[in-house]
């Protein structure tokens, strides 16, 4: 993948960085700290500027975004509590937890809007509950534009600095990743682990 990456990227410049970091946002599995630190490393090789990557990047980044932003507007609460009607017995979940978090998500998810953009794989789906919940949208398109301005300038820049070597840059970014995602990962089970016992406390009360 890492390949195709780089070959579009040489290809069509400015363009191919804009379309691949918009359909990243998309398709989280494709990596944008390779599309990133390689199009640093670019600006050292060829005619791009760092200021021109930043751009591009950060303008695919919105309009990936927005779409996802939308698809969560069609996944509104009304939708999921059908869902949830449906198949909530097997997910063990009723339309008040998603009341919960509905409220949750409203009352913190500009934060969680801003932080998650430097998390890989989440800064992508998190545009989806910001939409379900149509949080305002001038608000969201300024917290994920200086979000996704930030984590591409640091990438970018890094990657400009180290050179040829921007490669090592995408394996030390594999260990960052990995230890969000085990973080995430602790945080998730104890998160169903407190669900869950709330939930047995509550139906022996009962």
């Amino acid at each position: 993948m890492e390949h195709w990456i780089t070959e579009i990227m040489n290809q069509f410049g400015y363009i191919g960085i804009f379309l691949l970091i918009a359909i990243e946002n998309l398709f989280p599995p494709i990596p944008s700290e390779v599309i990133l630190t390689f199009g640093g490393f670019m600006t050292t090789q060829s005619n791009l500027s760092i200021i021109g990557v930043i751009i591009a990047s950060t303008i695919g980044s919105i309009v990936g975004a927005v779409i996802l932003y939308w698809i969560g507007v069609l996944l509104d609460v009304k939708r999921l509590e059908a869902i949830i009607v449906k198949y909530g017995r097997i997910l063990r979940l009723t339309n008040k937890d998603i009341h919960k978090a509905d409220a949750w998500f409203t009352k913190y998810g500009s934060w969680a809007v801003f932080v998650c953009r430097f998390v890989p794989l989440i800064r992508s789906l998190i545009s989806i509950p910001a939409g379900s919940i149509r949080m305002n949208f001038a608000t969201f398109i300024s917290l994920t534009t200086l979000g996704s301005l930030i984590w591409n300038a640091v990438l970018i820049y890094v990657g400009a600095a180290v050179g040829a070597s921007w490669g090592d840059i995408v394996g030390y970014m594999d260990v960052y990743s990995n230890i969000v995602y085990a973080a995430l990962a602790l945080i998730f089970a104890l998160c169903v682990f407190l669900f869950m016992k709330k939930r047995f406390l509550k139906s022996k009360a009962d």
